[in-house]
C-alpha cells in the first residue's frame, strides 16, 4: 500500500490549509520583517510600565529593607516564595513539550513547541529573583554560593534543599535555553537569507552562528537536540521536586508529607500548559497562525490538563486523608482548622484552590469545550490563578499560625511592594515574549515543513484519495482473479 509511511487519514492535520513550503516560510517569518502592529505597541507598553513598578518596589525593598513587605514574625514566606513556587511551575511546560514530545515522536508539538520553550525561559528568569530579593541584603548574596573561600568553617549547608533549588533551577534554565536556541538555527538563517538591511543580515547572521542547511549541520543539530531532550527529561521531574523538598524536609504541620514532590511535579504541568494556552491563543490570533497552531494542537493540550487537573485533585485527598489518618493531632489540625474550616482566616483560599483545579478542569471532558478557543482562554486562566492559590495555600495557611498561640492574631496581607514586585516580574515576562514573538519566529518553521508531507491538510487529502484508488485497483483485481 502506498500509504504506509502516512499517517491515518482519521487523525486530524497539523498544518490546515493548502501549504507550500514558500507559503509556510511566508506566512512565520513575514511578521518579523513587517512593522509592529498597533496591538503589539499597546501590549508592550503595558508591560513595559509593570516592569518599570515592579523595578521601583525592588528598589524600596532593599533601600529601605525588607520591612517594606509586610512579613510578619510567623509568616517569613509569604507573597515573595508563593511566586518564586508559582513561576517555577510555570516553566515546567515548555521542557515537556520540547523534550518529552520529542523523545515519543509527538507530532502535535510542532506548532507550540518554540513558544512553550521561550515561556520556559522566562519565567525561571523571573522566578530567580524572589529567592534573591528575599535575602533582604542582596549585596550579600554572595555567602550562600558554594566556592572555596577564607572565611574558614562559614559554608553554605549542603543539607538544605534551598541549596539545592540553585543547583536544579540554574541546570534547568542553561538546558532549557541551550534546546531553544538549538532548534532556533535553522529559522534565523532563513530570516538571516530573507533580510534586506545591512544590520539585519549582520544581527541574524551572528545569531545563526553560520548555519548553511548543509547535511552536517543538520546531522549535528539533529544529534545535539536529542541529547539535551534527554537531559531535560529527567531535569523536568526533578526540579520542582527539589523545589517541593523545601516543605517536604521540614517538621512544620501541613509540609511533612511525602506526597509533595510527585504532585508538586503534576501541578507544575497543569499550569504551565494551561500559561501556554493563554499565550499562543493570543499569538494565533494577533500574527493570524490559526493555520498552524490548530484546534487539535489545542484539544491536545487540554487532554494533558485535564489528566494533570486530576492527578493534583487526587494528590490534594490523599494529603487530606493521610493527615486525618496519621493520627497526628498537629497536622489534622493544621488541616481541618487552618484550611478546610471554611470560616478560618485563609478558609476562602483553600476553598478557591478546590474550586480551579480540581472541580473546573473537569469540564474538558467535553470535546465540544475542549475545542471552544474562548473558554480554553478562559479556563487557562482560572487555572494559573488556582496554581497560585495553592502555593499561598501551602506557605501562608502552614505557617500563620506557629506553636505561640499570642502571635495568631497576625493576619499576613500584602503590602503594595510585595504586590508592585509580583506585577513586575509578569512586566518582564510579557516584555520578553512580546520581544521574542516580534524579532523570532514563534513557531518552528523547520519543523512544521518536515511534518507537512505527512500531516499537512492537502497533502493528507491528496494521500487519502490515492489509497482509495489503490484500495479500488486491488479489490477489482481480487474480483477479476476470483471470476476467472
Amino acid at each position: 500500500m502506498s500509504l504506509l509511511k502516512y499517517e491515518s487519514e482519521l487523525r486530524e492535520p497539523l498544518v490546515d490549509g493548502n501549504k507550500t513550503y514558500h507559503q509556510v516560510t511566508e506566512d512565520i517569518i513575514s511578521p518579523i520583517e513587517a512593522k509592529p502592529t498597533r496591538a503589539w505597541w499597546i501590549g508592550f507598553s503595558i508591560s513595559v510600565a509593570l516592569l518599570c513598578f515592579g523595578v521601583y518596589s525592588v528598589y524600596r525593598e532593599t533601600a529601605y529593607g525588607i520591612g517594606q513587605w509586610n512579613i510578619t514574625r510567623t509568616v517569613g514566606w509569604g507573597w515573595d516564595i508563593t511566586n518564586f513556587v508559582w513561576w517555577i511551575g510555570i516553566g515546567h511546560a515548555g521542557t515537556l513539550i520540547s523534550a518529552i514530545l520529542l523523545l515519543f515522536r509527538q507530532g502535535w508539538r510542532t506548532g507550540v513547541n518554540r513558544a512553550a520553550e521561550a515561556m520556559t525561559i522566562f519565567a525561571v528568569i523571573c522566578a530567580g529573583q524572589f529567592p534573591i530579593f528575599h535575602m533582604g541584603r542582596v549585596w550579600m548574596g554572595f555567602f550562600v554560593f558554594p566556592y572555596p573561600n577564607t572565611r574558614g568553617p562559614l559554608w553554605p549547608n549542603f543539607n538544605s534543599a534551598l541549596l539545592w533549588d540553585v543547583f536544579a533551577v540554574s541546570t534547568y534554565f542553561t538546558i532549557s535555553l541551550l534546546f531553544w536556541y538549538t532548534g532556533l538555527l535553522p529559522d534565523l538563517a532563513t530570516v538571516r537569507d530573507r533580510a534586506k538591511t545591512k544590520f539585519r543580515k549582520m544581527f541574524y547572521g551572528l545569531a545563526s552562528f553560520g548555519w548553511t542547511g548543509s547535511t552536517k549541520h543538520w546531522q549535528r543539530q539533529e544529534s545535539l537536540a536529542l541529547v539535551l531532550a534527554g537531559l531535560a527529561t529527567p531535569l523536568v521531574l526533578s526540579v520542582h521536586t527539589i523545589v517541593s523538598f523545601d516543605f517536604a524536609t521540614s517538621v512544620i504541620p501541613g509540609w511533612h508529607t511525602t506526597i509533595f514532590p510527585p504532585y508538586f511535579v503534576a501541578g507544575a504541568i497543569f499550569s504551565g500548559f494551561a500559561m501556554v494556552q493563554s499565550l499562543l491563543i493570543i499569538t494565533r490570533k494577533i500574527l493570524h497562525l490559526e493555520d498552524y497552531i490548530t484546534i487539535g494542537h489545542i484539544e491536545a493540550m487540554n487532554k494533558v490538563i485535564v489528566l494533570t487537573g486530576s492527578i493534583v485533585g487526587c494528590a490534594y485527598l490523599t494529603e487530606l486523608f493521610v493527615a486525618w489518618y496519621s493520627g497526628n493531632p498537629y497536622e489534622w489540625w493544621a488541616f481541618r482548622e487552618n484550611r478546610v474550616n471554611i470560616f478560618s482566616p485563609y478558609g476562602w483560599a483553600y476553598y478557591g484552590m478546590m474550586f480551579c483545579n480540581v472541580v473546573s478542569p473537569q469540564l474538558f471532558w467535553s470535546r465540544r469545550l475542549r475545542r471552544n478557543v474562548m473558554f480554553t482562554f478562559f479556563m487557562s486562566v482560572i487555572i494559573n490563578v488556582g496554581m497560585w492559590f495553592e502555593r499561598f495555600v501551602i506557605i501562608v495557611t502552614s505557617i500563620f499560625r506557629d506553636f505561640l498561640p499570642s502571635s495568631w492574631s497576625i493576619y499576613y496581607s500584602p503590602s503594595i511592594w510585595e504586590i508592585g514586585f509580583y506585577l513586575g516580574t509578569f512586566g518582564l515576562f510579557f516584555t520578553l515574549y512580546f520581544l521574542f514573538a516580534k524579532f523570532f519566529p514563534v513557531i518552528a518553521v523547520a519543523e512544521i515543513k518536515h511534518v507537512l508531507k505527512t500531516s499537512g491538510e492537502s497533502y493528507k487529502e491528496e494521500m487519502g484519495k490515492m489509497e482509495r484508488m489503490d484500495t479500488m485497483t486491488f479489490v477489482s483485481e481480487e474480483v477479476g482473479e476470483s471470476h476467472h
